[in-house]
């Protein structure tokens, strides 16, 4: 954290001394629990505008019997400041990406995949089976629990389902965030079909609109 403030510091003496410097700003994905994510939007708030929420999901996704819930957010800010939330995700247990500027410059069609872990490399299979040309430049995964919880087709009393939850402990679900670039414009909704029928959460950057 003290070299986080070095550097901070040193990007602040370098933009009042010169005054053709422009902060340099860039994304980040962190995906997680609401605890962590809920610490996340916390630290942008308190960022002095310095990084802006784009968005934030809360997911419930069904399986069998259970519902596996976590939270995802993406901002956009101070490179420096969103080097910190890597950090922190680091230190929560939360899956972390961070996007640049150059990655739009040098790379074509980016997306960002969140979803189990599983349901991910499954994905990634198909895609790469159907001989479609693409690459992932970062992959990130949770290390912290998720929430986990019976669905109402469960048809317990509360206080036998609160004595069984323990059993399924939600650190074996483990979450993905992956950032990936399609070669060809004509594959990008072939890509996003294949994600979306596998209940993948897909971020398109051509979809994202950020002012300066």
């Amino acid at each position: 954290m003290i070299e986080d403030n070095i550097r901070v510091l040193r990007q602040a003496a370098k933009f009042t001394s010169d005054s053709s410097y422009k902060i340099e700003k860039s994304w980040c994905v962190i995906a997680g629990n609401t605890d962590i994510i809920d610490d996340m939007a916390y630290k942008a708030i308190a960022s002095h505008h310095s990084v802006k929420i784009l968005f934030r999901e809360h997911v419930i996704l069904n399986d069998g019997k259970l519902d596996k819930k976590f939270d995802f957010i993406m901002l956009y800010g101070n490179a420096i400041i969103i080097d910190e939330f890597k950090t922190l995700a680091n230190q929560g247990g939360a899956a972390y990406v961070r996007i640049s500027h150059k990655y739009l410059e040098d790379e074509p069609n980016l997306m960002v995949f969140v979803a189990p872990d599983d349901t991910i490399k499954d994905t990634v299979s198909i895609v790469e089976k159907s001989r479609i040309p693409f690459a992932i430049l970062q992959e990130s995964q949770t290390t912290g629990f998720i929430d986990i919880d019976f669905n109402s087709e469960v048809k317990l009393p509360n206080f036998v389902k609160s004595a069984l939850k323990p059993f399924y402990n939600a650190n074996e679900v483990v979450l993905s965030t992956i950032l990936i670039s399609v070669d060809k414009d004509e594959d990008i909704g072939k890509v996003q079909s294949i994600a979306t029928s596998n209940r993948i959460f897909v971020i398109d950057f051509k979809d994202i609109v950020t002012e300066d």
